[in-house]
């Protein structure tokens, strides 16, 4: 099948073609035909299987026809993320360029007043996130009882970040009369719930088991001990030919302590991040896009819906919180058929979040080995505790591999206190004597740092004093 079959446009199918694209994903050409006749559309699809274009494409045919008016929007998308908001309203620019519709992209960070002049002129297509959405309502620049299409993308995604009571305060603002496509990765029973509540009488399309990775990936796995985690990371890169690459921490603050890293070992890496501003975001994600940066360390704000042209790798430095974010992640690499290579790192106390990965996706992940790093003893327990030692170090190892003989003799010129502690208790090291059986010094021996003439008061022996009587007690 390719897009002339799906009912589009002539300039529609034009756009389509001078982006480069002939034949339809699965989402694409289950979706469109749906999208076109009006039908509200539930979506169920793993990342980077073209979700965007299979809503944006017939929207911007039926939206062909009509204008908007100041402050009113004839159509809704809201995402999760800024980035992931800004890519969208890319792709509507991208298929639109022969239409003369309208966009606006409603995200934080962002000056109000640029976003109100847009919003003023009208706006055919308004993309935007839940926070900013509502902001501007507040203030009464957006009306949205013209509001024809809503989408609703990566509503997982928002449950995960606590946007759902948004997203319905929002939804409750529009129309009945509308037509709503629901897309998201996974359909856990919450999701479910919504779909139920904002849907009517909707198309179910399905075209991959939820949160299973692309086939085009090449998964790995390699245990190490947290300490050795940044030199893991750092073979890794170097012994793999990699083009580029998203590096994923669980956290904000090790994104930035591993970008430094990075850069002192003299990786070209770059952060991206929630707490920065948007500004700084949006020049460090075009950098990467551009090749202008090798490495970008990030948070899982990255992890939803980032389309990388040719990302080479995807690396979790951290095991991630949740088993489907594990999908999102990789879901960076492998895309439009493309090959991939993904690596997880986990210390030996992440067992049970590995396999609550390994369960989501229906198989285990191929464990690798790095040089110099001993994986084989590093296990997972069924309690997710840590069962072996790792990499022995350098000076324990030196110690084993020295002859016995050599370790006698270097006992027998040990002190004689500290050979009979040794014997004593092997495995814990010399005790301090106290001072019952500290040493006593012989009758003739000068005291230190006073030679042979000692002041009399040292020499007087002690006098002890005997303790008063204890007086009886009154009850």
């Amino acid at each position: 099948m390719n897009f002339t079959e799906l009912g589009l446009s002539p300039e529609l199918l034009q756009a389509v073609k001078d982006a480069g694209y002939t034949t339809p994903t699965p989402i694409q050409q289950q979706a469109i035909p749906v999208v076109g006749h009006g039908r509200d559309v539930l979506g169920c699809a793993q990342t980077g299987t073209g979700k965007t274009a299979s809503f944006a494409l017939p929207m911007i045919d039926k939206l062909a026809a009509g204008r908007a008016r100041a402050r009113m929007p004839r159509s809704l998308v809201l995402e999760p993320t800024r980035e992931l908001a800004t890519q969208v309203e890319a792709s509507f620019e991208t298929y639109g360029k022969y239409h003369r519709l309208s966009t606006a992209l409603l995200i934080g960070g962002e000056r109000f007043g640029d976003q109100e002049r847009k919003l003023d002129r009208g706006v055919d297509v308004l993309i935007a996130t839940p926070g900013r959405m509502l902001d501007l309502y507040e203030r009464g620049k957006i009306l949205l009882s013209d509001v024809r299409v809503l989408v609703i993308d990566e509503a997982d995604r928002m449950l995960d970040m606590g946007f759902i009571p948004d997203v319905e305060r929002i939804v409750g603002l529009l129309p009945k009369a509308r037509q709503t496509l629901f897309f998201s990765a996974t359909m856990p029973p919450e999701i479910r719930r919504l779909a139920d509540a904002f849907l009517a009488d909707p198309v179910e399309i399905a075209v991959a088991p939820p949160a299973s990775p692309a086939e085009t990936v090449a998964q790995s796995l390699v245990v190490v001990s947290p300490e050795e985690k940044r030199e893991a990371l750092r073979q890794l890169i170097a012994g793999e030919d990699v083009k580029n690459a998203l590096i994923f921490c669980n956290r904000k603050r090790d994104v930035d302590i591993l970008q430094r890293s990075l850069a002192r070992h003299g990786f070209d890496a770059a952060a991206l991040h929630g707490d920065m501003s948007q500004p700084k975001r949006t020049e460090t994600l075009e950098r990467f896009k551009n090749g202008e940066i090798r490495l970008l360390v990030a948070s899982d704000v990255a992890a939803r819906g980032l389309d990388i042209q040719g990302l080479s790798h995807v690396f979790c430095y951290d095991v991630p919180y949740h088993a489907e974010d594990y999908v999102h992640r990789i879901g960076r690499t492998g895309r439009a058929g493309r090959p991939g290579r993904s690596f997880m790192l986990a210390a030996p106390e992440d067992g049970k979040a590995v396999a609550a990965i390994q369960e989501l996706i229906g198989k285990d992940i191929p464990a690798g080995a790095i040089v110099g790093i001993d994986a084989a003893a590093l296990e997972f327990g069924g309690d997710g505790k840590r069962r072996g030692r790792g990499r022995v170090p350098a000076s324990r190892s030196a110690a084993r591999a020295e002859p016995r003989s050599t370790q006698a003799a270097r006992r027998r010129k040990a002190p004689r206190i500290e050979r009979q502690n040794h014997a004593a208790a092997p495995s814990q090291p010399p005790a301090r004597p106290t001072a019952a059986r500290r040493p006593q010094a012989e009758p003739n021996h000068p005291v230190v740092g006073f030679g042979d003439d000692l002041p009399a008061f040292l020499a007087r022996p002690a006098r002890v004093v005997a303790a008063p009587p204890r007086l009886p007690v009154r009850v």
